[in-house]
């Protein structure tokens, strides 16, 4: 589901309240100095969350994996990925496509399953907000096979 305007706040209320996926999108702030997507974390940031930031490669998918109190906040600066999302209780997934051509966020509340997998043939950067920290001692986090969700569109869709 797009969100329909820019407030990340009530969208994670939404996604939270109804399990399911959102992406807000959001705008460049440009000039001759060159550009920047601000404020993005904005209404949802809280002490015990972490930012983080990762690189994929291409062909890579990561998945699947869940969290019983985390909410993820996911935006895709360098490249793009192919964001995957399952909701199990009545089968439902979501496909999203973000990164530098489709800026904004995916809030991925929980339940749901979800992973990611590198479109194209360079390197994706995904910078994530988590609502809570990494615990290695009691991590928040469930994992399955990346081909567990019987169908799933992991691979290029050739239309």
């Amino acid at each position: 589901m797009t969100w329909p305007n820019a407030d990340l706040a009530a969208a994670f209320a939404h996604a939270t309240a109804n399990a399911e996926p959102v992406f807000v999108p959001t705008q460049y702030f440009a000039d001759d100095r060159g550009y920047s997507l601000m404020n993005q974390m904005q209404g949802v940031m809280t002490p015990q969350g972490q930012v983080n930031y990762s690189v994929q490669y291409p062909g890579v998918i990561k998945a699947w994996h869940r969290h019983s109190l985390q909410t993820d906040f996911w935006m895709c600066l360098m490249g793009h990925i192919k964001v995957g999302m399952h909701r199990q209780a009545d089968g439902k997934s979501w496909v999203a496509i973000i990164g530098e051509k489709r800026p904004g966020t995916v809030v991925i509340p929980p339940p749901l399953w979800h992973g990611a997998a590198t479109v194209g043939d360079s390197p994706a950067g995904l910078f994530y907000y988590v609502t809570h920290g990494y615990d290695p001692k009691k991590p928040d986090e469930e994992r399955r096979a990346f081909d567990s969700v019987a169908g799933f569109p992991w691979a290029v869709q050739h239309k």
